[in-house]
């Protein structure tokens, strides 16, 4: 819960704030973009929002804020219309999980739903009110873990569902070692027809991606779009295993073809799959070089 006592000075008046505890995730940021910003190690407000579709998405950030670090002056009267509001639409059946995990540094989660059984992709925080929209939607069939740093609350939502939780065995730790579906090797994994588990190790060495229907490509911390230098890129600075193998990883990717990168941290990219072939080649090229 944000504190009115600790609200920045960064932000402008007015009803949403950010209060100091903010650990610079970028979930709010890149979730309601027209109302938070980046303002020196920290987010702040910097836009009010003015209409209905600005104050849903601020909602949404709001309570997808890893740390509760963004607070209204007011009481919101639209929670329950918020928190009904997610799991949040990407494309298609793909949707964005919100309520993100501190322990996974607010990393993004996603949920596949499926007639065969829904996929939840890494894990977000165990809330109730979460918790009921997914059961409603279908339940939880595998629990989809890409690496070691984002499970949060698998341990949870696999106690409540029932999930297979999945994870490549150089991923397991002390809390992830009774998992259903422990992964091996370097080679890909078909997991379903539409499911398939690529092992890409650099920013771990156990780290995977998951390509769903030869059109989303949920990446994990292993690729992502940056604003900044306008490509993809691999998070140079947040590898915990090779950034040799990291390029290798990705070379490896060029032998797929899809249409949408959906990275725990860093920003999604969206486009036709020549153009994504094309930013896979330059960010490699990037890599080579750094």
């Amino acid at each position: 819960m944000a504190h009115l006592a600790q609200r920045r000075s960064e932000n402008v008046s007015g009803d949403f704030y950010v209060d100091s505890t903010c650990i610079d995730c970028d979930t709010c940021r890149w979730m309601a973009g027209e109302v938070f910003y980046a303002a020196g190690d920290q987010s702040a407000v910097y836009h009010q929002p003015v209409n209905e579709q600005e104050r849903l998405r601020a909602m949404q950030a709001l309570l997808s804020c890893p740390t509760a670090s963004i607070g209204t002056v007011e009481k919101p009267t639209d929670i329950k219309a918020v928190q009904q509001s997610f799991p949040i639409p990407i494309a298609e059946n793909v949707y964005h999980c919100g309520y993100h995990a501190e322990s996974s540094f607010g990393a993004a989660s996603y949920l596949i739903q499926r007639p065969e059984g829904n996929v939840l992709v890494d894990s977000p925080r165990f809330a109730p009110s979460l918790v009921r929209q997914l059961e409603a939607m279908g339940g939880i069939r595998y629990l989809y873990l890409t690496h070691r740093d984002d499970v949060a609350d698998h341990q949870k939502f696999r106690a409540h569902f029932g999930c297979d939780r999945l994870l490549h065995q150089e991923e397991i730790t002390a809390s992830t070692r009774s998992i259903e579906k422990p992964l091996a090797g370097t080679d890909p994994i078909q997991l379903e027809p539409d499911l398939l588990i690529i092992p890409v190790p650099g920013h771990t060495r156990g780290h995977t991606v998951l390509l769903y229907r030869n059109q989303f490509l949920f990446t994990g911390d292993h690729l992502a779009w940056s604003d900044q230098q306008h490509q993809l890129i691999a998070f140079r600075y947040a590898c915990w295993y090779s950034w040799s193998e990291l390029t290798k990883s990705m070379q490896k990717l060029l032998d797929y073809s899809f249409e949408w990168v959906l990275p725990g941290h860093g920003r999604r990219f969206h486009s036709d799959r020549q153009t994504m072939a094309q930013q896979l080649e330059k960010c490699i090229a990037w890599m080579e070089n750094q």
